[in-house]
This record gives structure tokens, sequence and C-alpha cells, in this order.
């Protein structure tokens, strides 16, 4: 599965790159405006890469087809997963990934980023992707396959930074569910920023400051 993009440039020949996964039912367009938010003018060149995910048959749906990462059987967690949906958008956006080495940047310029299922995706390919990456960026998701990490993770990224952000009275993905997600990432031993907002299934203007902070951080030239 070929993935196809939006992609924004920050400046010419870019050095580091930040791939971000939208979540259900949107498409690569919809993180365009908020990353036009972000300055990175310290990390140098960035390129941004949008991918839209395929459009399936969403089961919570009613199984009308509409953009998704993976089929949502269940709201409840770690219901039924979408095992098979979940590994293939895990192999296309690695592929994203490869195709930016392969352009000049290195793995440890490159950050994941993405927001409910995009957030799942992030967490899914970031931690089992083979070489360090700088960050990973979840917002208002939940770690995917969460009793498969511990075998199948990648030794390369056991120390990745990850910012995780979630909503309070998130209504579409509870809010205890990014707390087990942030907790078993813990446990694992991975260093995780936790950043808890009184907000629904959405983004603030303080979480993309904190956001911003953190790709300074991971990004810095």
């Amino acid at each position: 599965m070929t993935l196809e993009t939006i992609e924004r440039e920050t400046g010419s020949a870019p050095g580091a790159a930040i791939i971000v996964m939208h979540g259900l039912g949107a498409d690569g367009g919809d993180f365009v405006p908020i990353c036009d938010e972000i300055d990175l003018t310290g990390a140098g060149a960035v390129r941004y890469v949008f991918p839209h995910a395929p459009v399936r048959p969403v089961t919570i749906n009613s199984g009308y087809p509409m953009r998704a990462w993976f089929d949502v059987l269940s709201f409840e967690r770690g219901q039924n997963e979408d095992e098979a949906g979940l590994r293939e958008s895990q192999a296309a956006i690695a592929e994203l990934v490869e195709r930016e080495i392969a352009r000049g940047v290195p793995a440890a310029r490159i950050v994941l980023m993405g927001f409910s299922q995009g957030c799942a995706m992030t967490l899914m390919t970031g931690l089992r992707f083979g070489q360090r990456l700088a960050g990973l960026v979840g917002l208002s998701g939940y770690l995917p396959l969460a009793d498969r990490l511990a075998a199948e993770r990648s030794d390369a990224n056991a120390d990745v930074p990850i910012f995780l952000a979630h909503g309070i009275a998130d209504p579409v993905i509870p809010f205890a569910r990014g707390e087990a997600s942030r907790d078993a990432l813990s446990a694992l031993g991975y260093p995780v920023e936790w950043h808890p907002y009184p907000m629904v299934h959405t983004v603030t203007l303080q979480e993309i400051r904190d956001i911003e902070r953190f790709l300074q951080r991971v990004l810095a030239a």
C-alpha cells in the first residue's frame, strides 16, 4: 500500500522531517494549518509529510467507507482490534520514513506525529521501527496492540522521546485510556512527556505551543 501525501517544506534542502497522521474520517490536509502555527526555526529546514489514510469500511460507522488507518470494531479498550489493518498501515508509514531517509534525512531527524487513530499509528510504527527516530508525538489517542509491544519493540527506539497529550473531557477516546497508554509505555522504560488538557477530542493552542517546544528540543540542529 502506497500512501498519497501532502508535503510542505519550511526551507530548501530539509534536514529534518515530520510525518503527521490524521484521525478517523479526516485526511492529510487536516493538520496542515496546525503545523503552520509551529515555529521550528532553530531546527533548520523541515519537511512536513501529511499522508492520507486509505478509504475502507469502518464497522462503528455502520460499515460505510471513510479514510481510516484501520477498522474500528469497538470503542472498548483492547476489544477486537483490527490487527491486520494496523500492521498494513504500519508498513505503509514505515515506507514513508524510509523514503525520507532515502531523500537524505537521517532517521534521527525524523518525527512521527498523529491525532487519535494517527496517534495509534505513530506509536504502532515508531516503537517498532528499526532505526532510532528523533521523537514521537501522540495526541488524543492510545497504544494499540499493547500486549504485543514488549515482544515486538525495536531496541533502536527503546529510549525515543515520546510526547503524549489527551483531553480530560475527551468523549471519543476516554482520558483513562490515554493514561493507561502512558502507564504501559512508562512501565517499559520509555521517556514519556505527559500533557493533560481541559479539552474534548481536539487540539488547543496551549497544546500546539507544548508540541512546538518538544519538537524544538528533539530536532535541535
